[in-house]
């Protein structure tokens, strides 16, 4: 179906009518079965029109939400590689890497980074030991 806007041309009514296919309208047209409903003349047109398009807000804010998403995790990526090339993966040993660089004064020529509890975390942060928590984000192989 196709909903066309047209105007008489005799009295200048605009309306609206429904056709199975363009060319629908086209064959009626021709043989003059068209006519307007105000005045009865056959010298009907098709106005200009826009398409119909569904303005949902919802979707919208859907498709802003998906776009926010891939640019935070685009950043997260940078930020991991970065990350990555500039200090050493300590692992699951952060927490004790941490207290040796900051206790016994082992300088490394790199910073650290390696998982630590929450707690973990709680506790270098009350010695004194400033840490930071950035998410991770792992690669996908698909």
């Amino acid at each position: 179906m196709i909903k066309y806007k047209l105007i008489c041309n005799k009295c200048n009514l605009k309306f609206d009518s429904w056709f199975a296919t363009s060319l629908e309208y086209d064959k009626l047209k021709k043989k003059r079965l068209l006519n307007c409903h105000n005045c009865g003349s056959v010298k009907i047109d098709k106005t200009l029109m826009t398409p119909g398009l569904i303005n949902n807000p919802k979707n919208e804010k859907h498709h802003l939400n998906i776009l926010k998403h891939k640019k935070i995790s685009q950043k997260i990526k940078e930020y991991r590689k970065f990350i990555k090339d500039n200090f050493d993966y300590v692992g699951e040993n952060f927490a004790y890497e941490a207290r040796s660089i900051h206790y016994k004064d082992k300088k490394k020529a790199k910073g650290i980074y390696g998982t630590a509890s929450d707690s973990e975390i709680k506790e270098l942060n009350e010695e004194g030991i400033k840490t930071e928590i950035i998410p991770w984000l792992e690669d996908k192989n698909n």
